[in-house]
């Protein structure tokens, strides 16, 4: 029997004064198995310290680590108080918590007749881990072996499928939520309604929303939040509007969402009224709030607001600086990114990857090699796990090499990178490779490319852009043959501008717009302005083996001259035209904007793929280093 002892508080001090050498393997130990299986035990004596509540003080006081449960565990087996549900469902709970789910999993495999509530733990347990096919399996085991699910089971089920973007799974659990006549479960039907929207089923998620009977204050959030995550900011801000119609009132998660739309789709007149409900509503001193507004005007090219935000605010984390520094390097002032980069560190904040995700991209902006090759090693030498380089950070790296001109150095370092390097990090060396014209080493990439993701189209593209640059259409024919066959469709390009509180979206040779036949009358006269001053169209830069006079017409058509031409109808001075390109800025467009910046007098401010262009007397920001 063992000893009397009084129960101390804590778990760590009450195997102390036992002296226990717990068992290495309890799992496999004789008593577990007889236990569980056959549910039966020796009872605890009257006498013995072991008592349920005993236990349970224990269980809630040693959550934190793993090995401690696995003590208490054996305690459970040794004084029989292992048949107790109740403590093997709170050890259950723990271990799932802490996200040991191999020893979750054997503990509940071993449970003689488990409830709905320990099946659902153990699902939970596995989504929270990211372990969502094992989440699915346990889900199938459980409608298998009869036990009937609960409106706690599927919100986490859903989850799953949505993890794993299994659309098929979602929708068979979609047919269970209906037979056991959950469907209009306020919860239930709110991740039914996400899960749509994150595997891309727009249209069932707005089903789900419209027919919901009560629209809460949750419901919008979500999926407004989940539109944001996906790449649908545009739709995201329209339920937003949607939203304020229908009377409810935003809170500080809505306008986080909102702002974060604002901030990708490049919508600074829609951002700053929001912003001034945040300030109304005295919103602003959430720290959440104060970083989704800095990103927002750091993205939409309001660089001075947000640093007068910044320098504002009455608390900042980690991610303020970030957003920061990474905001500067987007609006192409890496001078002030690396200075900020520098009064954090003063400060004692802790930089983490995406600081130096900032920093990195401050250098490449600006052709800043030796000194990224400085942050890179810092990032090495680094004992911070939260610090040391990632495949995003050899991109980086790869870029401002590249970039820069030094092609067989980027193509060296990416060799004897310790992490095996992707598409992304490849990606960054053919983009390179397209601007410096090397052909040889555009073609070794592109074949690792193809072989790593044959269905991105744009390495495609940058191959066959580089071919077209040196005129061999053979070979920019064979890319594009190949892309037919392998049924591979290049990504459309568009550009879009806000004005009167609206986004107007264009792509080359759109004449859809209202406003086309004026838009192509502007069009036509600018042209011929910042022709006179010299302007000659980029022939290269229509990649097609066609007459010049064809390649002039498709160049005078991209779709960032046809927002501009709508820009100088609809915005008026002293307001610049934003423009929001999804791609990069071709030469041609750049100079293009260079001088149409001059002509008229305008400030153009132009957000592309890779950063911010600022277009004023005749001169960008980037100074033609892009």
């Amino acid at each position: 029997m063992l000893p009397k002892v009084k129960i101390p508080t804590t778990a760590v001090s009450f195997y102390s004064a036992l002296h226990l050498k717990l068992f290495p393997s309890i799992l496999h130990c004789s008593s577990f198995h007889h236990t569980h299986k056959h549910g039966t035990s020796t009872p605890s004596s009257p006498s013995s310290p072991f008592t349920k509540q005993a236990f349970t003080s224990l269980l809630q006081s040693s959550s934190s680590q793993s090995h401690q449960l696995k003590q208490i565990h054996a305690l459970l087996l040794t004084s029989g108080l292992s048949i107790k549900n109740s403590l093997i469902t709170q050890l259950l709970s723990s271990l799932t918590l802490l996200g040991d789910m191999t020893y979750a999993r054997l503990l509940f495999d071993e449970m003689h007749k488990p409830r709905s509530f320990l099946w659902n733990t153990l699902i939970k347990g596995y989504v929270k881990n990211d372990l969502s096919i094992e989440a699915t399996s346990v889900y199938q085991i459980m409608r298998g072996v009869g036990v009937r699910p609960d409106p706690f089971t599927f919100p986490f089920v859903l989850k799953a499928c949505s993890q794993v973007d299994d659309l098929c799974a979602g929708q068979e659990v979609h047919a269970h939520v209906i037979k056991f006549g959950l469907d209009f479960d306020a919860i239930v039907r709110t991740e039914l309604m996400l899960m749509y929207a994150k595997v891309g089923e727009l249209c069932s998620a707005d089903y789900l929303f419209e027919t919901m009977s009560e629209r809460d204050l949750v419901a919008w959030n979500a999926l407004i939040s989940v539109y944001v995550q996906t790449g649908n900011a545009g739709k995201a801000l329209g339920m937003f509007h949607g939203m304020v119609l229908a009377g409810i009132k935003p809170d500080s998660v809505t306008v986080v969402s909102a702002l974060s739309a604002c901030a990708n789709l490049g919508c600074l007149e829609t951002g700053k009224q929001i912003d001034q409900f945040v300030i109304k509503e005295n919103l602003n001193s959430n720290l959440f709030v104060n970083n989704a507004r800095l990103d927002m005007y750091a993205k939409c090219g309001s660089i001075e607001t947000a640093r007068c935000l910044f320098d504002k605010m009455p608390q900042r984390n980690v991610i303020s600086w970030s957003t920061m520094i990474g905001g500067y390097a987007m609006n192409g002032d890496s001078d002030k990114s690396l200075h900020l980069f520098s009064l954090m560190q003063n400060a004692g904040v802790q930089p983490n990857h995406v600081t130096y995700l900032g920093v990195l991209s401050a250098c490449g902006h600006v052709g800043l090699v030796r000194e990224g090759q400085s942050y890179f090693k810092e990032m090495i030498k680094s004992n911070d796990c939260n610090v040391q380089p990632r495949l995003e950070h050899y991109a980086c790296m790869v870029d401002l090499l590249g970039r820069s001109g030094h092609l067989d150095e980027a193509y060296n370092f990416i060799k004897s990178m310790p992490i095996e390097p992707d598409v992304g990090v490849w990606g960054a060396l053919l983009g390179s490779c397209t601007i410096h014209k090397n052909i040889k080493l555009g073609q070794h990439v592109s074949d690792i490319l193809f072989n790593l993701s044959p269905e991105i189209s744009s390495y495609h593209v940058l191959l066959s852009n580089i071919y077209a640059a040196a005129g061999r259409w053979v070979d920019v024919e064979n890319v594009r043959r190949k892309m037919r066959k392998k049924g591979v469709k290049k990504v459309v390009a568009y550009s879009a501008v806000e004005a009167n509180g609206e986004v107007h979206v264009f792509h080359g040779g759109d004449r859809t717009h209202p406003l086309s036949s004026n838009i192509y009358e502007v069009l036509a006269e600018l042209i011929k302005q910042i022709t006179s001053i010299g302007y000659v169209p980029n022939i290269t830069e229509a990649l097609h083996d066609v007459q010049m006079e064809e390649k002039e017409a498709t160049l005078s058509t991209h779709s960032e001259k046809l927002a501009i031409a709508f820009g100088l109808i609809n915005v008026r001075p002293p307001f610049p035209i934003r423009i929001m390109k999804n791609l990069r800025i071709c030469n041609d467009c750049h100079t293009f904007v260079k001088l149409t910046s001059k002509v008229t007098n305008r400030e153009i401010i132009m957000r592309d793929k890779n950063r911010f262009h600022y277009f004023k007397d005749g001169s960008c920001s980037c100074k033609d280093f892009w």
